[in-house]
């Protein structure tokens, strides 16, 4: 028995927003201080940092559960199941249901269990509940299903990673560009093929790192004091990942049994371009090989940073052919890899 993914699915919102959408923001710096320089000077170093160039934020009208819905409903579609026939449904996502111009996060019932009742699954013995894990959520809900399937607690699982992240930026931030919406998700279950999920790694450094990431106030100090809102000390993130994700991915690869030469593609959270291409970097360098062209395929130039949506969506959106000049094909050797607050790590060396 292996353990694969059957069916895969995501959504993109509707509501594009480019670098020039932010010209009028007021940026500020953390002590509520005006910057030196003009909001074109800080686009255009903000591109050359993070590649991105454009994100998609979710329409009004829609909440996170809702893109997860939409993604959930593909990914089944795409294995061919009865939805009824799920053992477990598992939502990975960071900040809940936020209604659009809110500020506040609604997360009961869980959002797994709010995708249940959207597909209107009867099955009570179909078991709905979310992670919070970070960005690395979606991951780590897989690395969780297949446990459920090893033990023979399920033969069928869903999982989704999705989130609004840009219901909790702070707009005088210069971070909330790097900020989006989105949802992916994808059907685990026990099948006689070849491949599947070959090893796994999951790690949290939290002595020191656990709140690079956190809820803080708005850089406007004229702003809601009790308002909270998504913030992270960069540079630390930037370092720790440099310094752990690396091992991490190899330390996966190496349980494994594969290669570094049997590896076709590496799909990493997609934070920061020169963040993953460092990583991608390190990683290689372990192994005294050179990065081969094309191995770490990207769609953070349109779509943003949408935390736990971004592996998922990336996955899928190559399946189905729409990534520009990337493909996997049935036999690869891939790599799923994330890193995100907490600070979490996770790794999965997976076989199409």
């Amino acid at each position: 028995m292996n353990i694969k993914i059957t069916g895969t699915g995501s959504y993109i919102p509707t509501e594009i927003v480019t670098n020039s959408d932010f010209s009028e923001h007021l940026f500020l710096n953390e002590d509520g201080s005006n910057f030196k320089s003009s909001n074109d000077i800080i686009t255009e170093k903000f591109v050359e940092i993070t590649g991105i160039q454009e994100r998609r934020y979710a329409s009004d009208n829609l909440v996170n559960s809702d893109l997860g819905f939409i993604a959930a409903q593909k990914a089944i579609e795409d294995a061919k199941i009865d939805p009824e026939t799920l053992d477990y449904i598992i939502f990975a996502h960071n900040y809940g249901d936020i209604k659009a111009n809110t500020i506040q996060s609604d997360t009961v019932p869980s959002l797994a269990t709010r995708v249940k009742y959207l597909l209107q699954i009867k099955n009570p013995k179909c078991v709905a509940y979310d992670v919070l894990f970070g960005c690395p959520g979606w991951i780590e809900g897989v690395i969780q299903a297949q446990a459920y399937i090893k033990a023979g607690m399920a033969k069928r699982c869903l999982v989704i990673g999705s989130e609004t992240l840009s219901r909790v930026v702070d707009k005088h931030d210069r971070d909330s560009m790097i900020y989006s919406d989105g949802a992916g998700a994808a059907v685990i279950e026990a099948t006689e093929e070849n491949g599947g999920i070959i090893a796994n790694e999951s790690a949290t450094f939290s002595f020191d790192e656990a709140k690079y990431l956190y809820f803080g106030n708005s850089f406007n100090k004229d702003e809601d004091e009790n308002v909270r809102y998504i913030k992270m000390y960069g540079r630390k993130i930037y370092e720790f990942a440099l310094n752990n994700v690396p091992n991490a991915i190899a330390s996966c690869l190496d349980k494994s049994g594969f290669k570094i030469d049997d590896v076709k593609k590496i799909l990493i959270h997609q934070a920061n371009e020169k963040m993953d291409e460092a990583i991608i970097n390190r990683f290689y360098r372990i192994y005294k090989k050179e990065v081969p062209k094309d191995i770490m395929p990207m769609s953070i130039y349109k779509l943003g940073n949408s935390s736990v949506a971004t592996v998922p969506t990336l996955f899928d959106l190559i399946l189905k052919g729409e990534i520009e000049n990337q493909s996997i094909i049935k036999g690869d050797v891939i790599i799923f890899a994330s890193v995100g607050a907490g600070m979490n790590i996770n790794a999965i060396v997976y076989q199409v």
